[in-house]
């Protein structure tokens, strides 16, 4: 369980395709608070720790990463020299700064506008009409693993919607998400209660 708030950017250093497709990523956290095991999200997907070490604040960890997840997320993101928004999970106790992120990749999203206003960077995703359900205005939702609100939806005739977002001058800094730009694509996790909610729906819509 996370939460979409980033701790660190981190960096593909070396690929090897095995059995599955094993990465090890560098990033400025201490190996000593990186458990063998432990699920740590990458740019939004969960993964488990399968090797650690380096120094503090010059770590690095390996994590495998299934032909399925691969397929599932953005096309080229596991390659070398990628950078990925790092969150290690949740903790009992652990400040709860954004939403409940489940580090499962639903869809993925084109960004199809992205411009300074004020100090934030603005940008709209087009998400695929699958998705356009469980898309809200104010609602959370996770790009790239970073909890952000939706400010506005705009229906297209074609089922999918485009949603646009504020980009804070922090979290364009401390994250991958102030680089994006138009034609970019991006891994989609909804509200996990908007899921529920959308099933309950469907129960209820067959039961009446």
């Amino acid at each position: 369980m996370f939460t979409g708030i980033v701790t660190a950017i981190g960096t593909i250093t070396n690929t090897e395709q095995r059995g599955d497709l094993r990465a090890r990523i560098a990033a400025p956290l201490d190996p000593a608070k990186i458990d063998i095991g432990a699920s740590i999200a990458c740019s939004g997907v969960c993964l488990t720790v399968v090797d650690r070490g380096g120094d503090k604040g010059d770590a690095w960890f390996d994590v495998d990463i299934s032909a399925e997840s691969v397929r599932r997320t953005v096309p080229g993101m596991w390659e070398r020299g990628r950078k990925l928004n790092i969150e290690p999970s949740l903790r009992l106790g652990d400040e709860l700064g954004g939403h409940i992120v489940t580090g499962h990749v639903d869809s993925i999203g084109e960004v199809v506008m992205a411009k300074a206003e004020g100090d934030s960077w603005r940008i709209a995703i087009r998400a695929r009409a699958e998705m356009s359900p469980f898309i809200a205005e104010k609602g959370s939702i996770t790009i790239d693993g970073v909890s952000l609100t939706v400010n506005d939806v705009r229906d297209r005739p074609d089922g999918m919607c485009d949603f646009a977002l504020n980009i804070i001058p922090h979290t364009g800094a401390v994250t991958t998400l102030g680089e994006l730009a138009v034609g970019d694509q991006v891994n989609l996790e909804i509200d996990v209660l908007a899921r529920y909610l959308k099933r309950m729906q469907g129960l209820a819509t067959q039961t009446s």
